[in-house]
């Protein structure tokens, strides 16, 4: 009997650094989505996975209309054409 007590008393302290341990969180989240409850994970990805596609999709037009933009605005400064340097001034001395 007291050897399940020395047991027992061993075995919370190990439980809780178990539990509070990236293991313990992975299985925590696991059980919170029911995968291990023999429901596939693709199930409850699909439309996390479609919405980050979609995402991806708009920032990829979004980047390349901005490379269109700094080009244009590239090309239009390259073509502008410098003043012309004042001419030098007097000197007063």
């Amino acid at each position: 009997m007291l050897f399940l007590i020395i047991l027992v008393a061993l075995m919370i302290p190990l439980i809780a650094v178990v539990l509070d341990s990236q293991l313990g969180r992975a299985l925590a989240g696991r059980i919170e989505r029911g995968t291990l409850r023999g429901e596939r994970a693709d199930d409850t990805l699909a439309p996390r996975v479609a919405t980050l596609e979609a995402e991806l999709d708009r920032l990829s037009q979004q980047v390349q209309r901005l490379e269109e933009e700094s080009e244009f605005l590239h090309r239009l400064l390259e073509s502008r054409e410098r003043p012309p340097e004042l001419p030098p001034g007097e000197q007063t001395g």
